[in-house]
């Protein structure tokens, strides 16, 4: 069984500790606001400007005026912050960001990333990816394992245009868990029901495997 949306953001709030300011990027990471967990302070900023980001709002709570780069109704946190994109921008270039998730397209066993284009497509720009990437320390990627069409993401050289090069550490998927390090991935986790074999299946990249390889654990259950 593949990893929902939700899910996947489930797993990587996990990875958020106390005291974090993190950047959550659009599409699934945005997602990741709503499973923080109990009991730590986390503050989340987002590049159009603004620090204490909260959850997306019940239909009651939503304003118009609070949203999130992606220009998706939000919440706030006791204590947010507005201020303008040049200084929003200003902490991320400045290394103020303890974590950022992104999305991507590809990622390969390097690091590299390339999350901005795809050649001949019609797209929006670049966004401040760029700038995510090189300013972060901790860079934790969200994608499906594959496209639609069954090709890998997890690559040797990613095909497309770099985002940022060697900044990727830990990729999470629908179908598993990976760190990259020393040039190769590594097997973490994997998605409950899904198989070792799948995983290997779907990954061009050289995968390192450990002899146990342990099912990931949530938190907190959805309807999904």
């Amino acid at each position: 069984m593949t990893l929902s949306r939700e899910q996947m953001a489930q797993r990587v709030a996990q990875e958020i500790q106390d005291g974090f300011y993190v950047n959550l990027g659009i599409g699934i990471p945005t997602l990741v606001a709503n499973y923080l967990p109990k009991g730590i302070e986390v503050m989340l900023q987002s590049e159009n400007g603004l620090l204490g980001m909260g959850q997306f709002p019940s239909e009651e709570d939503v304003d118009a005026d609070l949203i999130n780069a992606g220009k998706q109704t939000v919440t706030v946190t006791k204590g947010a912050s507005f201020f303008d994109s040049a200084e929003s921008f200003a902490m991320i270039r400045g290394g103020h960001v303890d974590l950022t998730v992104l999305g991507a397209f590809e990622v390969d066993v390097n690091g590299n990333i390339a999350s901005y284009m795809i050649p001949g497509k019609l797209i929006k720009g670049m966004g401040g990816a760029m700038d995510l990437v090189a300013g972060a320390e901790n860079i934790i990627v969200t994608m499906t394992h594959a496209s639609k069409h069954g090709q890998s993401k997890l690559l040797p050289n990613c095909s497309l245009p770099l985002t940022g090069k060697g900044c990727i550490k830990k990729v999470l998927t629908d179908l598993a868990f990976i760190e990259i390090k020393g040039g190769k991935f590594h097997l973490v986790e994997r998605a409950p029901g899904v198989s070792v074999a799948e995983i290997i299946a779907l990954t061009e990249g050289e995968l390192v495997v450990p002899a146990n390889v342990p099912e990931m654990k949530f938190l907190i259950r959805t309807n999904s």
